[in-house]
């Protein structure tokens, strides 16, 4: 499954077009390798994610076509959170 509609459909960015826009600025990062929109995802995979000045760590559980608004959270589980320095410019992948 394509990194954007991945995102879309676990509902970690709420809209596709939003999702390909912070993969193709380099703002995710898959098993540790700079990621685009068109990236191949699998289970077991971990994201990267920098949302502003909050770095999130999730892995792929489960790739689903079409999800349920309260099912989408069982796709993903949240690894790790951390905030960003305001003086960093942000991690490089």
């Amino acid at each position: 499954m394509r990194l954007d509609k991945f995102l879309k459909v676990s509902r970690l960015i709420k809209r596709r077009t939003v999702a390909k826009e912070i993969s193709d600025q380099g703002r995710i990062a898959i098993n540790g390798k700079q990621a685009k929109s068109s990236s191949v995802l699998k289970a077991g995979d971990e994201l990267k994610i920098r949302f502003g000045q909050k770095l999130v760590t999730v892995r792929v559980d489960e790739l689903k076509e079409f999800t349920k608004k309260e099912d989408a959270a069982g796709m993903y589980t949240i690894i790790n959170e951390e905030s960003l320095q305001s003086t960093e410019e942000g991690p490089k992948f």
